[in-house]
């Protein structure tokens, strides 16, 4: 169902043209993770969900998959 967004994310990992916000940093800390996971998480996982932001109107994506470690990720993406 999302699968022309989620090519649109990978393509945008291997290129390397995305920009990490300082909130995204912070959660990754908060979560002990870090970019490498999230680039994982995103490469090799699903999204499961959509949901509109209520202050921004764009739109967010729930991806599930693994970290490089191997273990469940649930990210929330915009």
């Amino acid at each position: 169902m999302f699968d022309k967004i989620l090519k649109v994310m990978r393509d945008k990992i291997h290129r390397r043209q995305y920009v990490m916000t300082i909130h995204a940093e912070e959660e990754m800390v908060n979560d002990c993770l870090n970019i490498y996971d999230v680039e994982r998480c995103i490469l090799t996982g699903k999204i499961t969900a959509r949901q509109k932001d209520k202050v921004t109107t764009e739109w967010k994506y729930r991806i599930n998959g693994k970290t490089i470690a191997g273990s469940k990720l649930r990210l929330l993406q915009q």
